[in-house]
């Protein structure tokens, strides 16, 4: 491969670094072409762009980042994909599918900010929430207390009883 084939991927992996905020590092090792292309298919039903790098280059990448991505130098041996997603649990849920056959494998992930090394690591990943789900449970948490007033007004009377027995026990 030549030198600026080379710098110009090392740019595209950069630019996409920056672009999404999640990305997950695969091994495909023992994918047959058939299962490769259900895999790709999945990725892009589920808005995740899927590509094959070589580690050099990608450690380049890493190394002309902003970000310190040192943890995960030490994924990148053997074949590496790299799963580029929106939402941070999004690739995970989708490995959890193949777990059984073990296929294809974690290696690394940075989500959240957050760098996570291992396999074994996919349960934690799986059950990070994204941005819009957090925002959906304090907006439930906030509401609670509003929706509870409400129905105990609704109740009618019990509201009436229900405050006496308050201003009762206080006196």
């Amino acid at each position: 491969m030549k030198k600026e084939l080379k710098d110009t991927i090392i740019v595209e992996l950069g630019e996409k670094l920056k672009e999404y905020p999640h990305f997950y590092l695969v091994d495909l090792t023992g994918l047959n072409a058939e299962k490769t292309s259900d895999l790709r298919r999945k990725c892009f039903k589920n808005d995740i762009k899927l590509v094959m790098v070589k580690n050099t280059l990608l450690h380049k990448a890493f190394e002309a980042s902003e970000i310190d991505f040192e943890p995960m130098y030490e994924s990148l041996k053997g074949n590496t994909a790299i799963m580029f997603a929106q939402t941070a649990n999004v690739p995970a849920k989708l490995l959890k599918e193949y777990k059984k056959e073990g296929i294809p494998a974690l290696k690394a992930a940075y989500a959240e900010e957050s760098i996570f090394v291992g396999a074994d690591r996919l349960e934690e990943l799986a059950a990070l929430k994204s941005k819009n789900e957090l925002i959906a449970d304090v907006v439930a948490l906030l509401q609670s207390p509003a929706k509870n007033v409400i129905s105990a007004l609704n109740a009618g009377g019990k509201i009436h009883g229900l405050l006496d027995a308050i201003g009762e026990r206080n006196k």
